[in-house]
Parts: structure tokens; sequence; C-alpha cells
């Protein structure tokens, strides 16, 4: 580990050579920071910085520029997540206001970090197989198709239309609406507030004991509610400020792959798994937030980019989805963490309602 004075040269080169993109020379710190000692000993510092990985020279005669082992350093002791500024805070305030309901609000609130990070922007829905069911809704489509709407503790509504096998009496009298109207009470009164491990044996319960007026409906009615809740099923995200990364060309030997991964959401549905969520934040940090840079991503289109994410939910500690940032590794990661943590807090707060 750097003695402290060498942490605060490399604080220094980081933070110019992300506001500047040129790498970093001694007489520039000398110049623009107060370190409190003579150039040669930064020149000193910068050597062994250089010695040991956590800057080099790009080419012979240039400054210094931060390398990936450099940054990670600089996040891990150096960064540190501050409040708002007040200009943030208004802005993030004014997008926000008057969303009321969980798509209003992802939409809004994925712009909002677009907007604040200047990078890539992804918020993951909250996922139907960390919530709760609130309600279950089937409405009549024709004799043998039916829509079921599930809506969530978390206000999350997603949609599946069920069709039924086969065609005759049968079908057309499981599609009566005094049958469907009997099997969706039944449906919630057996299902709300469970969550999705606890699904299946309850549905398992009601097959067995459904009268035979309603065993098609709710065959087919079951076997599209555990697809919705499966552990592999889709999740759905919302993504904005794609331009805000074509705009870090300059940052990358390749833009295109990073691109097409985005596109697909292969990528970006890995970046946000939930693969540490059920581990308590560092610092008491609910959002348990991470910074991931460069090959930490373990995917050859992000080597050149650096992750901010952070969960949100409804309670202390509780994450039932996430959201994050991509830009280059070159990226001011104290505003960046700030503006991604504060935004998963503001999520929270909203997925608890008014009495959260």
């Amino acid at each position: 580990m750097p003695s402290e004075r060498r942490l605060q040269v490399l604080s220094a080169i980081v933070t110019d050579y992300v506001r500047t993109r040129e790498p970093v020379g001694s007489r520039a710190l000398t110049e623009r920071y107060r370190l409190g000692v003579s150039p040669a000993t930064i020149r000193n510092d910068m050597a062994a910085l250089e010695d040991e990985g956590y800057i080099y020279q790009p080419h012979t005669s240039a400054g210094r520029v931060p390398t990936q082992k450099g940054y990670r350093l600089f996040v891990d002791e150096v960064a540190r997540v501050k409040p708002l500024s007040a200009p943030e805070r208004e802005a993030m305030t004014a997008l926000l206001a008057g969303a009321v309901d969980l798509d209003q609000v992802v939409v809004r609130t994925v712009r909002v970090l677009a907007q604040l990070t200047g990078q890539l922007a992804v918020v993951e829905y909250p996922s139907l197989r960390r919530t709760a069911l609130r309600h279950l809704e089937l409405v009549a489509l024709g004799p043998t198709r039916l829509l079921m709407v599930i809506v969530t503790d978390t206000g999350r509504v997603e949609q599946r239309t069920v069709t039924l096998a086969g065609s005759g009496p049968q079908v057309v009298g499981a599609l009566d609406p005094l049958v469907l109207e009997r099997l969706r009470l039944r449906l919630n009164a057996a299902l709300v507030g469970r969550r999705a491990q606890e699904v299946v044996p309850v549905l398992t319960h009601l097959a067995e004991q459904a009268p035979d007026d309603e065993r098609a409906l709710l065959a087919a009615v079951i076997g599209e509610l555990v697809a919705a809740l499966r552990p592999d099923a889709e999740e759905r995200l919302a993504v904005a400020g794609t331009a805000n990364l074509a705009r870090s060309t300059p940052d990358f030997s390749s833009l295109g792959p990073l691109l097409d991964a985005i596109e697909e959401q292969v990528v970006l549905l890995r970046l946000l798994s939930p693969e540490t969520d059920d581990v308590p934040a560092g610092d008491g940090d609910p959002t348990g937030m991470r910074v991931s840079i460069g090959s930490e991503n373990h995917d050859d289109v992000l080597a050149e980019a650096s992750v901010v994410t952070a969960g949100y939910g409804v309670g202390q500690g509780q994450v039932l989805a996430r959201l994050g940032v991509i830009g280059p590794t070159r990226m001011d990661y104290p505003a960046t963490m700030t503006v991604v943590r504060a935004v998963a807090r503001y999520l929270s707060r909203f997925m608890a309602g008014p009495a959260g």
C-alpha cells in the first residue's frame, strides 16, 4: 500500500487525467495541486507509483496515466461518496417529481442517472421473483384466450396472455364469466402476499382441489404464472444515455462491440446480477454500491469500461433490483458514486411508499 502522500499524488493524477484526458506530468501536479512537497519529491513518488503498477507512461517524454490498478486503489482508498450538490438535488427532484407509478418512476430515474452522470444508465425493474403478489386479474379475450395481469407489492405490473389447449364446450365453459370470476377470487385469496418460492406449492394444492369446470382454465393459468416467476425468467430493464457512451469514443479502442452487447441487454443483466445482494453493504450503506473496473467486469467488451451499481428496495438492506451506470475507466468516480447512491436511495423511498 502506498504512503498517504503517494495516495495524494495518485489522487491528483486521476483527478487531472479524468478532467483533461491528457497524461499528467510532475510540473502540472506542482502547479495545480497543493501537495506540500517539492517537485523532486513528486517525481520520486510518481516513479514509485509507476514501479508498483498504479500509473504508466503512454510514450516517452509524456506524463503519467492511471492504470486499472490505479483506479481501483483510488476508488478503494481515496474516493469518497459525498452528498449531492444543491444543483444536482434540484435537478433530480425536478425530473422525478410527479411520478405516480413504478413505470413512470423507473423511466424518469434512468433519465436522471444518464443526465447527472453523463454516462449510460440502466435501471432494473423489481424482480417478480423477489416481490410478493398484490393482485391477480383475469380478463377474457375470447373463447380460448385470456389476459392475466400480475401486480406486485412494488407496483410492478406484468401482463401475460393465457391460451387454453384444445377446443369445444369444455374450453368455452371454462371461460364462462362466473367460472372466471370464481377462479380469480380463489387465486387471489390463496396467493396475495406470497412470494415466488411460496407460489408453486399453493398452486399445486389448488389444482388438486379444483372443481371440474375450473381444471382446464386453472392448468393454463398456472403454467403462465409459474413461467413468469421461474428463476431464469427475463427481467425488465430501462436504458438511457447511449449517446453519452458514444461521446466517449476516444476512451475506447472499439466501441461497437460494447454498444451491440448493450442493445442485446445480456451484458446489462449480468452486470446487475444480485450476487452480493444478500451481503450487508460496507460502511453502513444499504444500497450495496459496487464499482467494477476494466477486467473486473469479466467480459471482453467491458475491458475498457467501469460500472457503478447500487441496489434499491423497500427496507434496510433489502435489495429488490439494481441500477447503475456504464462509462469509460476515465470516469469521475466520486461524482458518479454520489449520484448512483442518491438515486438508489430515492427509489427505495418511493418503493416504501408514504409511510416508509
